[in-house]
């Protein structure tokens, strides 16, 4: 699973017989090491809105998510996330871990 957050909504009239029906949305991958995660287009299955972070899974395991494994899809938005709470001591330490590995 990814975290992500919705940046945006996907309209298209003309589309792929199997998407009919789902609602598309523009997510982005949290960042991480201060560089912007990948952008892509997610199916939402549970009325995300934009500025929410979700859980994204990608895959077959997204086609089971929305129903069926014939399906054009290979992300979907599976879960709004609430809070999310780090151990910011272990994190602290794996940043410097890794800004000294850099240098």
């Amino acid at each position: 699973m990814l975290i992500c957050k919705v940046i945006g909504h996907i309209w298209a009239t003309k589309k792929e017989e199997s998407l009919e029906g789902l609602k598309l949305m523009i997510v982005q991958e949290t960042e991480t090491n201060e560089k912007h995660g990948a952008v892509f287009v997610a199916s939402d299955q549970i009325g995300a809105g934009i500025g929410e972070q979700v859980l994204v899974v990608t895959g077959s395991t997204a086609r089971r998510a929305v129903g069926a494994d014939d399906r054009a899809v290979d992300s979907a938005i599976v879960g709004i996330i609430d809070t999310v709470e780090v151990d910011r001591e272990k994190a602290e330490k794996s940043e410097a871990a890794k800004a000294g590995r850099k240098e």
